[in-house]
C-alpha cells in the first residue's frame, strides 16, 4: 500500500527486511523504497517476492529508473 508518494514497510515483506535500519518507521518515501532495492537486491529473495510487491518494484523502477533497475 502506498500513501501520498510513501511506502508502507509491513505491506512488503522483502522491502521491510531489507529497512532493517529504519527502526521505528512505519512508512518510506518511494524514492527511499527503490534505492533500498537497488542497493540491496543481493538480499532479495525473488523467490518468495509476493505479486504485489513485485508490481511495488515495477512502479517504482518505472518511476524513478526510467523502467531499469541496477542490480
Amino acid at each position: 500500500m502506498t500513501i501520498a508518494n510513501t511506502v508502507v514497510l509491513q505491506d512488503y515483506p522483502q522491502l521491510k527486511l531489507i529497512a532493517w535500519h529504519w527502526q521505528g518507521c512505519n512508512a518510506i518515501v518511494e524514492e527511499e523504497a527503490f534505492a533500498l532495492y537497488e542497493r540491496n537486491w543481493r538480499y532479495i529473495d525473488e523467490a518468495t517476492l509476493k505479486p504485489h510487491e513485485r508490481q511495488l518494484i515495477t512502479e517504482l523502477s518505472n518511476k524513478f529508473g526510467h523502467g531499469v533497475m541496477n542490480v
